[in-house]
């Protein structure tokens, strides 16, 4: 099998360069591809120390780049080497000033407004992992979602997926003995969110975190009675507050977490705020 080499070129943290090289990539099946992954490639001189990689290793260039003339001579490089090179952004923006008849911002700009989203997207990550599992709720009106559900609902996870995409979420266990504070009910600013699932898949993922810490004491934890009433209390207490539920049954957290974002995103447009495609990526 032939190998590529694909060369990832961007003048930002080349993360979402990465995102749509990895969704391409993934629709070929046992593809021998050898990335070379160079971000923050903001001028001329820091180009022309990775063109010697490109003669050793010559393949497909794919490249978001801000700078103008670090543009330009990354173009005129592949041409002289024979590589084919992509400018991945340039087909949509292409489209988008078409279809809304005004020309883009200029290209530093853009690459501001990319430096801020990752900023922001940081901010999230660290919000959210502060607010794991009930802790801080004083802090829970700054967020932009709080999940709710009974333990092994996927809560963290599905957490740290959507604070990755830039939302900062808090997550609260549902316990029957331990009513959540007031203040979850009293929320203004974020969605809240609930986390169900079929009780006899959560005694199964319940049993398989019990094994994983060696323990193999029957306890209320995966009985079946005890598992359906727990179940049932989140429930209601989702009907009777009126917050949108997500059953996470058959769903990975990938889709359980855009199933949430297009929740959040209709309310943002529902009531005048935010709009879809605001948040970072």
């Amino acid at each position: 099998m032939a190998r590529l080499h694909l060369h990832l070129l961007s003048d930002s943290t080349g993360e979402t360069l990465e995102m749509l090289a990895k969704a391409a990539l993934a629709q070929f099946s046992d593809a021998d591809v050898q990335r070379h992954f160079w971000p923050m490639v903001r001028s001329v001189q820091h180009l022309e120390r990775i063109v010697d990689d490109f003669r050793a290793n010559p393949g497909l260039v794919l490249y978001t780049l801000s700078n103008e003339a670090a543009r330009d001579r990354l173009e005129e490089c592949c041409r002289q080497l024979g590589l084919p090179h992509v400018a991945v952004m340039d087909p949509i923006v292409a489209a988008l000033e078409e279809q809304l008849g005004q020309e883009a911002h200029g290209r530093p700009g853009g690459k501001n407004r990319m430096d801020e989203a990752y900023f922001a997207r940081v901010d999230a990550i660290q919000f959210t992992i502060a607010h794991d599992d009930g802790i801080s709720w004083e802090d829970w009106e700054e967020a932009d979602i709080v999940l709710a559900g009974v333990s092994r609902t996927s809560k963290t996870p599905t957490s740290i997926y959507l604070a990755n995409r830039g939302y900062k979420v808090a997550n609260i266990p549902l316990v029957v003995e331990s009513p959540p504070p007031p203040s979850l009910f009293a929320l203004k600013h974020p969605m809240v969110v609930g986390l169900t699932t079929a009780p006899a898949r959560l005694i199964q993922i319940r049993r398989n975190r019990l094994l994983s810490l060696n323990e193999t004491t029957q306890t209320s934890y995966v009985d079946e009675e005890r598992v359906t009433k727990e179940v049932a209390f989140a429930r209601r207490m989702f009907a009777d507050n009126g917050w949108p539920v997500i059953d996470v049954t058959r769903r990975s957290i990938e889709e359980s977490a855009a199933a949430i974002i297009n929740l959040y995103q209709s309310r943002e447009t529902r009531t005048g705020g935010p709009q879809s495609g605001t948040r970072p990526i």
